[in-house]
Formats: structure tokens, sequence, C-alpha cells
């Protein structure tokens, strides 16, 4: 399926100081896809991983578009370098906002707001609300407890076999973007229904 503009949105981590090997996996991310043409949405950050793939986009050439709540603005938690910010309400319009404007999920390591967020995705798609490659980029292994989580619900009759299919890990951001251009490409599977 072929998008006049592809934008894809990326969850990650807002945190200050992690450790060089995520914040350079995240920038590269940026990097590649802008390379690709595509747009990277994002929470607009200005700290952690948000900021990282909001730099490799537009270091690269690439567009960075920001989605955060007023009260983030407030507190000056926006990153000013982006190409555009979009102001929402709240955090349920901030979502809702990236959900509808983007044509893929990528999620970076982060904490529990990113988590929140790929989980919402992740259940969304399974409801079929949301219909749309998510990649999750597993840099150092961080994933791999959610993974196997995600396992243990499925071998224990809290989701269906098929849903192994909502997400896909990978270690590499040149294998997270390999991932969303192939399923761009491809007509969309539906997903099992859960009922």
């Amino acid at each position: 399926m072929a998008f006049e503009k592809v934008n894809i949105c990326v969850f990650g981590a807002s945190s200050r100081d992690l450790e060089q090997a995520y914040v350079d996996a995240a920038y590269q991310l940026g990097a590649l896809m802008a390379q690709r043409g595509w747009t990277c949405l994002n929470g607009a950050g200005c700290e952690g991983l948000m900021r990282a793939v909001s730099d490799g986009t537009l270091d690269a050439g690439g567009e960075a578009i920001g989605v955060i709540p007023q009260f983030m603005v407030d507190n000056g938690w926006h990153y000013d370098r982006l190409t555009r910010i979009i102001t929402t309400a709240d955090m349920h319009e901030r979502k809702l906002t990236l959900a509808q404007m983007s044509q893929a999920v990528i999620a970076l390591p982060g904490g529990c707001g990113t988590m929140e967020e790929l989980l919402e995705a992740i259940t969304w798609r399974q409801l079929n609300l949301a219909p749309k490659p998510i990649v999750v980029l597993n840099t150092r292994g961080y994933y791999n407890h959610l993974a196997a989580m995600l396992t243990t619900a499925i071998e224990q009759g809290f989701m269906k076999k098929s849903h192994h299919r909502l997400v896909q890990l990978v270690d590499t951001p040149e294998q997270a973007v390999e991932v969303i251009e192939k399923d761009l490409n491809e007509t969309p599977q539906p997903i099992e229904s859960k009922y």
C-alpha cells in the first residue's frame, strides 16, 4: 500500500543519563527514517531518546513533528528544534493524535509512559481500531522480558496464538525500518479478533 506521505510514530524515553547505546540507536533510527523521506512523529520531548530520534531525523534533513499536552509545554518539556509542535489538551488526546497521524509505530526503550503507549497501540491493533505495523526496537535486549510476558499470555490463553503477529521485535534500527518498509508496501493482514 503506497502512502503519499509516511509518518512514523516513535515512542521512547524522555529520561536523562541513559547509556549511550540507547541514544545512538535512537539517533540512527531517526536518520534512517529521514533517508527514506519518512516524518518522525513523537511526544516532542526535549530529553532522552525522544530528543535523540528527533535530532537524528532533523540532522539527516527530515521532518520531526512533536505532539505534546499543554501542561508539558507550560513546564518547558518540549523540544523547540522540532519542525512542528502540535499541542493537545491532555495525554489521551496526544496518543489519539499520534495514532491518527501515523502509518506505523516504532517503540524505543522507555519507562512506564513508553510501555503504556506501546501496550495501548498493541491493544488497538488487537481490536482492529488501528491496524498498523508495530515494531519494537529491542536495543540491548531491553524488551526481552516484555516479549516473554506476551508469550506467556498467549501460552496461557489470555491472548490468541495468532496475536504473536501484533508486534515485531528487532535488534537494530536498520531492521526496524526494513520491517516497516516491507509492511507498508503490503496489504495489511487482518488480526484475528480477540473475541
